[in-house]
């Protein structure tokens, strides 16, 4: 390897681990008290280098943003439902994004932290809408399939089943903590998620399907 090439992927790796890192602070922070100080002192670079490598801290925030929003796609886009009936599809496309909400609460909280602010930043990523369109196209494709086979109700559509499936899969984390101390102390046990799991798939059955 060449020590250009070598440079260039000490760049990326730091790249990486500077937009992990900020993606964690303006998670648990917000924009407002996120600092570029501590994500420095949390990564193995300068505070120079942050901006060298992104620009500012809005640009820092934007990046993490688009990234969080990345990564669900690059999950949906990754799922291989193509085999499978329409209705184990559906099932198997509302337990990726509960898995994944789950796996990543810093994509949930960033995105509520923008909706508090009126979604003033994410307006300014124009490749983000772009992003979303894979997943309506794969549900769009499932459903098309399931009402020809006469097995989902022709009103069911792509949009309408994403915020059903989104609406639930977020809740779960973003309001885990009031939801378990009003109602439910085993609302985060690993027993309750695998039950939540597996009634998001099952509202979303019995919601689409036809009787």
């Amino acid at each position: 390897m060449t020590q250009s090439n070598e440079r260039l992927r000490d760049a990326e790796r730091t790249r990486a681990e500077v937009l992990s890192v900020a993606t964690e602070v303006f998670a648990d922070m917000g924009y407002s008290g996120a600092r570029v100080d501590e994500i420095a002192q949390r990564t193995r670079t300068t505070k120079r280098m942050i901006y060298y490598y992104f620009g500012g801290k809005e640009q820092l925030y934007l990046a993490a943003l688009e990234n969080a929003y990345r990564g669900i796609r690059r999950a949906e886009q990754q799922l291989d439902v193509g085999g499978l009936p329409p209705a184990d599809a559906l099932r198997r496309l509302a337990h990726l994004t509960f898995d994944h909400h789950l796996e990543h609460v810093e994509f949930v909280r960033l995105v509520a932290i923008e909706n508090i602010h009126r979604g003033e930043s994410i307006r300014a990523i124009d490749a983000v809408q772009d992003m979303g369109k894979p997943a309506v196209s794969l549900l769009d494709r499932i459903i098309a399939q399931g009402q020809q086979q006469g097995v989902l109700r022709p009103e069911v559509t792509a949009l309408d089943t994403h915020l059903l499936i989104s609406s639930y899969c977020v809740f779960q984390i973003a309001n885990q903590y009031t939801f378990s101390h009003l109602f439910d102390p085993e609302f985060t046990s690993p027993e309750r998620r695998e039950q939540m799991r597996t009634l998001i798939g099952d509202a979303v059955l019995a919601w689409a399907r036809t009787a």
